[in-house]
C-alpha cells in the first residue's frame, strides 16, 4: 500500500460578513487543499490557509513547498505515519502552513484507512467540541448588535477583536458586556497595542469590572519582553498567539513568564503532530491552552476540532473560522450546532470531495 498521487486544489470561498482585525480585513478565505490518494483508492485532505499578515503563507508558496515534499510522499506507506510525518517536518525549514496541510492529509488518510473519525484516531471519544465566536472589530453600536445576535444563536463565549483604536476599546468592551450580560467575554488585540497602551486599556477594563476572561496577544508578536511586561502589570490572564509558532517560541514565552495561556494553531506550528507537543509542553508547565484556527475552512477547522476532542484545552477553544463561510466548496465535513462544532461520524474528516 503506497501513496500514489498528490493533488492540489486552490479554494477561494466568500465570507458572509467581513472579518476585521487590527491586522487586516478579510472578505474571503483563500486556501490550498492537499489531497493524497493511495493505491487502495483512499483519499486524505489537508488545508493550508493563506494568511499574509500572520504566517506569511501564500497559496503559491504552499504549492511550491508541497511539490517539493511530493517525492517524500509518493511511494510511501501511509500506515508508516509517525516516520512519514517526521520526514515531512525535516524536509524544509519554515513553511508551517504547507507542512500542516500535508500533516493533516496524512492523518486524515490514516483515519480513513482504519474506518474511524480523525478525533478517534487521535484518542478522542467525543465528536462535539464547544467553540467561541468572534466579533469583528468595529464601533460599540455594531459590536453590541452582533453580540446580542450571537447570544441568541446560542454562543456563550464571545471573542471581541480590539486593538484598532486603544482610546475607544473600553467603550467597545462595555457595549458588548451590556448587550451580552451572561456571556463569557474574551479580547483579542492581534498585536494592536504597545505595551503601555495594553496596560492602560486592560487596567481600565479591570477597573470597570466588565468581567473579561482573558486578553489575547496584546502586543507585537516579536516583543516577548513587552508581552512579559504587560503580564506582570495586569490581573487579567494574557494569552500568547502570534508570539508562538513552534516549540522554541513557547519555551521562550514560558522562560520569561510572558503569558498565562497559549493559542495553538495548526497552520502556525506545522500540523497535528507538533500541535500535540505544544499542548503537552504547556500543560507540563501549568500553562493554559486553547486550540485556534486561522481563517480557514472545514478541513483545517475540522482537524483542529479533532485535536481538541482528543486532547482537550483549559479554556473553550477558538474554532469558529468555518462558521464565517457564506458557502462551502466541500462535500461533508463538520457543521455548527449553536456554539458546538459537530464533527462527522464518517472516517477521517468526513470530507467527501472538492466541488
Amino acid at each position: 500500500m503506497t501513496i500514489t498521487e498528490v493533488r492540489l486544489h486552490r479554494l477561494s470561498t466568500p465570507l458572509h460578513t467581513p472579518f476585521v482585525t487590527s491586522l487586516r480585513t478579510a472578505t474571503e478565505i483563500r486556501s490550498l487543499v492537499v489531497e493524497l490518494v493511495d493505491s487502495d483508492g483512499f483519499r486524505g485532505y489537508g488545508e493550508a490557509p493563506e494568511v499574509w499578515r500572520v504566517t506569511g503563507a501564500s497559496i503559491e508558496g504552499a504549492e511550491a513547498c508541497v511539490r517539493l515534499l511530493t517525492p517524500i510522499l509518493t511511494g510511501a506507506d501511509p500506515e508508516d505515519l509517525v516516520a512519514l510525518l517526521g520526514r515531512v517536518q525535516r524536509a524544509v525549514v519554515g513553511n508551517e502552513s504547507a507542512k500542516a496541510a500535508v500533516d493533516i492529509a496524512l492523518h486524515d488518510l490514516a483515519a480513513r484507512r482504519l474506518g474511524v473519525p480523525l478525533a478517534r484516531l487521535l484518542g478522542g471519544t467525543t465528536l462535539r467540541v464547544p467553540t467561541d465566536v468572534t466579533l469583528a472589530a468595529g464601533e460599540p453600536g455594531g459590536l453590541a448588535e452582533a453580540a446580542a445576535a450571537r447570544v441568541k444563536e446560542g454562543f456563550t463565549v464571545i471573542k471581541v477583536k480590539v486593538g484598532t483604536d486603544a482610546a475607544g476599546d473600553l467603550a467597545r468592551v462595555r457595549a458588548v458586556r451590556e448587550a451580552a450580560p451572561q456571556a463569557t467575554i474574551r479580547l483579542d488585540a492581534n498585536q494592536g497595542w504597545t505595551p503601555r497602551e495594553a496596560v492602560r486599556v486592560i487596567g481600565a477594563i479591570e477597573d470597570a469590572g466588565l468581567g473579561v476572561e482573558l486578553v489575547e496577544q496584546p502586543t507585537p508578536a516579536h516583543d516577548i519582553e513587552g508581552l512579559a511586561w504587560v503580564s506582570e502589570r495586569v490581573s487579567l490572564p494574557v494569552m500568547a498567539d502570534e508570539s508562538v509558532f513552534g516549540i522554541r517560541d513557547l519555551v521562550e514565552v514560558i522562560r520569561r513568564r510572558a503569558a498565562d495561556l497559549v493559542n495553538v494553531k495548526l497552520a502556525k506550528c506545522g500540523g497535528l503532530a507538533p500541535a500535540r507537543t505544544l499542548l503537552e509542553l504547556a500543560r507540563a508547565q501549568d500553562m493554559g491552552t486553547v486550540v485556534g484556527s486561522m481563517m480557514e475552512g472545514q478541513i483545517g477547522v475540522g482537524a483542529a476540532a479533532s485535536l481538541v476532542a482528543a486532547y482537550g484545552t483549559s479554556a473553550v477553544s477558538d474554532l469558529d473560522a468555518a462558521w464565517w463561510l457564506a458557502e462551502s466548496p466541500l462535500g461533508g465535513g463538520l457543521r455548527y450546532d449553536g456554539a458546538t462544532v459537530v464533527l462527522p461520524a464518517e472516517p477521517g474528516l468526513g470530507v467527501e470531495g472538492i466541488w
